[in-house]
């Protein structure tokens, strides 16, 4: 009678007498066969992420997009602000007003001339004039803040 001797695929010996298989493992049949796990992730994993990210992006969006608008509108208050502060002392030092921004460069009174962080330009202004010169500044961008209060109106 021939005897032959295999390792099978979890280690179970096999041997072949004659027309009978005898095992080490009482139940071969019956155990599953062992599948191998490729290292990445499965199209129902990435689709689960990108639709949570999906979510979360739409509720921080609303919050983004507002806490932007209120800084333009803060930018734009303090930028009035220490513009008219800066005519009010050229007034004050010079016994005028300034005949334009520029000049108040020129004598040091503010840096530079701010963009309108509405319009983001330097040349939006608007200014409020007499026969001496500028008394007063406003933003030059239509509109309405979330308070519903016109630009020009600053």
């Amino acid at each position: 009678m021939e005897h032959i001797t295999k390792i099978g695929n979890k280690g179970d010996r096999l041997e072949f007498l004659g027309t009978h298989l005898k095992t080490s493992n009482p139940t071969p049949f019956l155990s599953r066969p062992t599948l191998t796990r490729k290292a990445g992730f499965t199209l129902i994993e990435i689709l689960i992420v990108l639709l949570l990210i999906s979510i979360l992006a739409s509720i921080v969006t609303p919050s983004v997009t507002k806490s932007i608008a209120r800084a333009k509108d803060a930018t734009l208050k303090q930028d009035l602000f220490i513009m008219r502060k800066a005519i009010d002392e050229y007034y004050a030092d010079m016994g005028g007003y300034p005949p334009s921004l520029e000049v108040l460069v020129e004598k040091r009174y503010i840096r530079s001339i701010p963009k309108d962080p509405i319009t983001e330009s330097k040349t939006s202004w608007e200014f409020v004039t007499s026969d001496n010169g500028i008394i007063d500044i406003k933003s030059g961008a239509k509109g309405k803040d979330r308070n519903d209060v016109s630009y020009g109106e600053f």
